[in-house]
């Protein structure tokens, strides 16, 4: 049947090529689910399905990918230790981009000519070096308006064309507040999750840890008014005291990291949730390792699917001894199994799908309507001797393509790149992690840090794969076999166009690449932190 098709195909004229491929009739029928974007790529998700796809472009293609050239980079002020991880929103022509300093940029995407610069401490506050106010988000652009998160816990409305505040609100009064979840934009709403960095300030023995909760909010796009706020932990209450003699808090955690991702037709959001930051290990917290499917209308939960119920990690854990600080470590539930992925929506057989990676190692396919698996497939298996386990697994997403699902294992043993097939899960092909990642470029210098490690989501166009790496190099592989067809070292200096100069480190998670209209941008200023004593750099890559 699939040769009677394609000759079918060939005899009018039509062009085929792959990974589009005709099913046959007793072939699952696999497709998007929701409208495209075009060529644009207006939001980190692209689309309100989380297809991370951008089916638009035609200049870069396995033919020509070999010809990318670096055309600039953008370089950012030195803020030590500061993850850059805003994924540029690109439209119009234009670069949206938040940066490690407590400013949001708009650039000309041809050539990375400051548009205008807004300056979000007149509304979030002065903050001391060590601290600074971080946009880690990638912004959405919807209408005359872009959107965005950051550090302080500040969901931002400016005019795209101007960077005039529209409006500024605060989602959480809680001081380690931030925004890693990038909004999406539907109907007269913005849809974003609320995550916090206490899992990090557990790191401090004097810090009454924890009582961050995790929550999900839908604002009034004109006004920025909370409209419905769907909390997910327990108020915090004191339980005891730390040896040092700091206030001990509980519970605490369930922080939402991820992007939602929207069905139109039902009028669903889904979103992953963080583990539990506080506790021996031994108790099960509601909502913590979770996919949710929300009511975009009022945030009920219309199903819940969790994977992991007990799971308490933080920074703490990751000691030497942590023993009085995180004695889950001890009994083996300190596992960091959240979901930091954004999910993918599909349909097979005209059955809705929400395909979702989680940090255990395994990419779940999950019926959209009822949350009941419909396929799983391992990619990694965790350490569970390893002081995060999670990081075998998939941090922030995946990409798919009509056809097939592509993600990326961080750390996982060792990283590598899948091809799954979307209707069963089966692996198409696998691209391990080159071995002389560390030992080649710019990072051979820093070999003792550097990590052969994928913490970016995966990006894909037609024909081709781009994922970047924790050894600064940024790579595009086939999409038929995984094969590797171009990449480049980031790790040394730029002369950015705005005067600065910066270098570049890893690249970005939080975050992938962004293709649009014949130009590849990326975030070279994740960690490994190789000492460079500079700023952190975008690069922008053309034909």
């Amino acid at each position: 049947m699939r040769m009677q098709m394609l000759a079918v195909v060939a005899a009018t004229g039509l062009a085929l090529s792959s990974p589009y491929l005709l099913p046959s009739s007793d072939e699952p029928v696999v497709s998007p689910l929701g409208q495209p974007t075009g060529q644009d790529w207006p939001t980190w998700q692209k689309d309100v399905s989380g297809s991370r796809h951008n089916a638009s472009e035609k200049k870069i293609t396995p033919q020509t990918v070999g010809d990318l050239k670096l055309k600039w980079a953008f370089s950012y002020p030195n803020v030590p230790y500061a993850r850059m991880g805003s994924q540029p929103a690109v439209t119009g022509g234009v670069a949206y981009v938040g940066a490690p300093d407590g400013k949001f940029h708009a650039l000309d995407a041809r050539t990375g000519r400051t548009k205008w610069t807004f300056d979000l401490t007149p509304v979030a506050g002065t903050w001391p070096p060590e601290n600074p106010n971080i946009v880690r988000d990638g912004a959405a652009v919807s209408g005359d308006h872009v959107y965005f998160g950051d550090s302080r816990g500040f969901l931002y409305s400016l005019d795209r064309d101007t960077g005039k505040l529209n409006w500024a609100t605060k989602l959480d009064e809680h001081v380690a507040t931030w925004i890693t979840s990038s909004p999406m934009v539907f109907g007269d709403r913005v849809y974003v999750g609320v995550s916090s960095n206490e899992a990090g300030s557990a790191n401090a023995p004097d810090y009454p840890c924890c009582s961050f909760g995790g929550h999900v909010d839908a604002l009034d796009l004109k006004t920025g008014k909370v409209v419905w706020k769907r909390s997910l932990m327990p108020p915090a209450k004191r339980i005891g005291t730390w040896p040092t003699g700091a206030a001990k808090f509980g519970p605490a955690g369930a922080a939402v990291w991820s992007s939602p991702v929207i069905d139109p037709g039902s009028r669903t959001m889904y979103v992953g949730t963080g583990n539990a930051h506080i506790g021996t290990g031994a108790e099960k917290t509601d909502n913590i390792d979770s996919v949710l499917a929300l009511n975009l209308d009022d945030g009920t939960i219309r199903w819940k699917r969790q994977m992991q119920d007990v799971d308490v990690h933080n920074q703490s854990c990751t000691w030497p001894d942590p023993a009085e600080y995180c004695p889950s470590h001890y009994d083996g539930t300190a596992r960091n199994f959240d979901f930091g992925a954004t999910g993918n929506l599909f349909t097979i057989n005209g059955k809705p799908v929400l395909g979702i990676a989680q940090k255990s190692g395994i990419y779940w396919a999950l019926d959209a309507r009822t949350g009941k698996t419909i396929w799983h497939t391992r990619l990694s298996t965790p350490d569970m001797a390893h002081a995060d386990p999670g990081s075998a697994g998939v941090p922030w997403g995946s990409s798919f393509d009509g056809r097939r699902i592509y993600v990326a294992s961080w750390r996982g043993n060792p990283a590598t790149i899948f091809a799954l097939d979307a209707a069963t899960g089966r692996i198409e092909w696998k691209s391990v992690h080159p071995a002389d990642g560390c030992g080649t470029g710019g990072a051979a210098k820093y070999a003792q840090m550097c990590e052969r490690a994928y913490p970016s989501a995966v990006t894909t166009t037609p024909g081709l794969v781009y994922e970047g790496s924790a050894d600064g190099k940024m790579r595009i592989f086939s999409a038929s076999d995984g094969k590797l067809l171009w990449q480049f070292d980031a790790v040394r200096d730029f002369e950015g166009v705005n005067g600065v100069v910066g270098a570049g480190r890893a690249i970005g998670a939080n975050g992938g690449a962004v293709v649009v209209d014949g130009m590849l941008y990326v975030q070279a200023g994740y960690y490994p932190f190789y000492p460079t004593g500079k700023g952190t750099v975008l690069l922008a890559f053309g034909l």
